[in-house]
């Protein structure tokens, strides 16, 4: 029914008359009708009457702005959740204001006209939409996008649980200090036990706070649910389009050189973990048989052609962007580039073909790099090694498939270390010792053990050749003037450099604040401080002082590797920046049509600031999966005494890491005992105003475990050798909701 013009004669207003007219006109407000029924008077107080009635009787619904529309139907306008997607790929919303009990309606999610394609929509994010019937498809609305409002900033994850019949949500941040209340009604199917996403809803001003499940991820009692807090705590993508797969799906493999340099007759390896699924890298080595480089090397790496693969503006190119790099978790890897790519296609795989860039490095007798050239070659990988394997053929205990090509391939590529290693030494890079714990998963999906992981020279030899291939690839797109993204790391700010002169001097190490700052001083630093009881706190206080290496298209250096330009070339499977550099070289060198196009140069500061942010988000959701997992291995050890270092002193209690497994955890102000303990800065160490009883950073401290939290990835220890002590705190269930205060 249309509104009416006002010479019409109009007959008495009648529920059915303003049902058929919000059938149309979904979201009009009270005036808005009786302007268009030509009401007055009478007329006015029978239509507030009429909508009060169909109100009650739950045929129509009030929304924002005292606006009407029939129940269960969307206005014109509204603003829509992403949740999912369709058999088809196509994404699907839901109304963010929704009141009925019943589940909300689904929406299939048009793009609009300005949508910008680099920046496809995904799960959890908002859009403002216009909603019209769907007359076919999986939704009973389409939804045509006006405007992207950015993801949701109010989504909790937790625990579903119950107690005394009342569900409720246990966040797993640990910062959260109240658990949600949900009704039944907002359940969504959910079971107790189960991780969920949750968002809060309005409710009453007084009382628990309330929660709508959103999301069910799987019980918490399934050995996958530590990485998936993690991956949903911090937002990492998991679930390809549909458009990236089928890209990857009709990927071919490369069969002929095509133009490309023939690298195959080299014996090529690559060396990796032994756990590892794609190899992107391969190296050779050789002695240099030009006589005016008289004890020189040739190094050639070489690196899987990701660009041949996901070209300029592709689906695979904008979620690769999207996601800016792989996230590895001890149970599984989040690849930046579907499997068929990154684990096939595009990995160096033995005796395979495989398209690859590659860097012919030329160094003399003494290491330093005299020359490089860029190629884009086929290459076939002669083996397939893990660390230790190359290990045992440096250290002349070859296996059986090292034995083979040990005078062929293996000797030279350590002479050319050796030599290699001889210029690194003299540069002089920031040389941490920070042992990196290593989750092992069993076969049933559940905690092995908790290791440190070894380090070994082959390591150190991959990691050496890396950084050369680095530095060519920075250095020629400086001299062709190609725009590229650096990787950068600036030098220790004042502020940090004070608090670390202000450290050792509690230790009685001397720090001349005004010097010139370079990593060798450093080094000096972590080399006095080795073999004795400061070392590892040093490593840790060292690190601190540092800043965060970024991606930039302004190069201000590397501090940490004492190097004066640097961009990443050498890992494209998993990161975005490798890709870039590799697209920039092909244009620099002309080694194709695939290079890096105008439009995506022109952007390159906004693709390094994301993908630095992607890089963030990676390491803080690894750090956290590994501190669950820590925090549920040591589950069966609450009670246990440990010997704990304090790495931390703060106002409210120490941090302290066990020996044995690196497990860290908080040992609270209120365990140390009745004094009162003032936190001293400058000394990093809390101090008793009564005992004057000191805890510094770096002390090693007794202490008994007494909480683990997998929910939250945290520890909770007290002491065990100090008799004013309180007593241990009664264990509390992760689930249980805490105590409002």
């Amino acid at each position: 029914m249309s509104k009416r013009s006002k010479s019409e004669q109009r007959e008495p207003i009648t529920k059915d008359a303003v049902l058929e007219y919000l059938a149309t006109h979904p979201g009009e407000t009270k005036r808005d009708l009786a302007r268009a029924f030509k009401l007055k008077g009478s007329g006015r107080q029978a239509l507030k009457q009429i909508l009060s009635e169909l109100k009650d009787d739950g045929v129509i619904e009030q929304g924002r702005k005292r606006s009407y529309a029939p129940a269960g139907v969307l206005p014109e306008v509204t603003v829509l959740e992403i949740f999912g997607e369709d058999p088809d790929g196509d994404l699907l919303g839901r109304p963010v204001e929704w009141t009925r009990e019943e589940a909300p309606p689904s929406v299939l999610i048009v793009p609009g006209k300005d949508d910008e394609p680099s920046r496809p929509l995904g799960r959890g994010e908002r859009v403002l939409a216009r909603i019209v019937r769907a007359t076919e498809g999986p939704a009973p609305y389409e939804g045509r996008v006006i405007k992207r409002l950015g993801a949701s900033a109010h989504r909790v994850l937790g625990v579903l649980a119950r107690h005394n019949g009342r569900a409720g949500i246990e966040p797993i941040d640990r910062k959260s200090r109240h658990s949600l209340m949900v009704d039944e009604h907002d359940l969504g199917g959910a079971l107790e036990g189960e991780l969920v996403v949750a968002e809060p809803v309005a409710g009453r001003a007084y009382g628990a706070p309330r929660a709508r499940i959103v999301e069910r991820l799987g019980s918490m009692n399934e050995p996958k649910a530590v990485s998936l807090i993690a991956i949903h705590a911090h937002g990492i993508p998991t679930d390809f389009p549909r458009e990236t797969v089928e890209e990857a799906v009709r990927a071919k493999p490369v069969t002929s050189l095509g133009g490309r340099t023939d690298l195959r007759s080299t014996p090529l390896i690559t060396i990796d973990p032994v756990d590892a699924r794609d190899h992107d890298d391969a190296v050779w080595a050789g002695p240099d048989t030009d006589p005016s480089n008289k004890g020189g090397h040739i190094v050639i790496v070489a690196i899987a052609d990701v660009a041949h693969y996901v070209t300029n503006g592709s689906a695979l190119d904008r979620e690769a962007e999207k996601r800016g790099n792989s996230v590895y978790f001890p149970d599984r890897v989040v690849p930046m580039l579907p499997e068929e790519l990154s684990a096939d296609l595009c990995s160096l795989r033995e005796n395979e073909d495989r398209p690859c860039l590659a860097v012919r490095l030329i160094f003399d007798a003494r290491g330093a790099k005299r020359r490089h050239e860029f190629v884009r070659g086929l290459m076939r990988s002669a083996a397939r090694l893990t660390y230790q394997q190359a290990q045992g053929a440096f250290d002349g205990k070859p296996d059986q498939k090292t034995a083979a090509i040990q005078d062929r391939v293996m000797r030279p590529l350590w002479a050319a270390y050796r030599t290699v290693s001889m210029a690194r030494d003299e540069r002089s890079p920031l040389d941490l010792d920070l042992p990196e714990r290593r989750v092992i998963i069993g076969s049933d999906g559940k905690i092995q053990s908790i290791a440190f992981r070894e380090r070994l020279e082959s390591m150190r030899l991959i990691e050496e050749f890396m950084i050369m291939a680095n530095v060519a690839a920075a250095e020629t797109l400086e001299q062709a003037k190609t725009p590229l993204i650096y990787r950068v790391h600036e030098e220790p700010s004042k502020e940090k450099l004070l608090a670390f002169s202000d450290y050792l001097r509690t230790i009685s190490i001397p720090f001349a604040k005004g010097q010139v700052m370079k990593p060798a001083v450093f080094n000096r630093i972590l080399e006095r401080a080795r073999g004795t009881p400061h070392q590892e706190v040093i490593n840790d206080v060292v690190l601190r002082t540092q800043a965060q290496a970024v991606y930039d298209t302004n190069n201000v250096g590397h501090f940490g590797l004492n190097l004066a330009r640097y961009a990443h070339f050498t890992s494209p499977i998993r990161r975005y920046a490798d890709l870039i550099v590799h697209r920039a070289l092909i244009r620099a060198r002309h080694l194709g049509d695939d290079g890096l196009s105008d439009a995506q140069t022109a952007r390159l500061k906004g693709v390094a600031d994301h993908i630095s942010m992607t890089e963030r988000r990676a390491m803080a959701a690894e750090r956290d999966s590994v501190d669950r997992y820590v925090a549920a291995y040591m589950q069966d050890r609450v009670g246990a005494v440990f010997k704990g270092r304090v790495t931390g002193v703060t106002r409210f209690g120490l941090f302290l890491r066990l020996a044995d497994t690196g497990a860290e955890g908080l040992l609270p102000m209120r365990s140390l005992g009745f004094d009162f303990f003032r936190h001293d800065e400058k000394r990093h160490a809390l101090v008793g105003e009564r005992t004057k009883k000191m805890y510094r950073m770096g002390e090693t401290i007794t202490v008994r475990l007494a909480e683990a939290a997998p929910l939250t990835g945290g520890l909770r220890f007290e002491l065990a050798d100090d008799d004013d002590a309180p007593a241990s705190a009664p264990k509390r269930n992760p689930l249980r909701p805490r105590k409002r205060r």
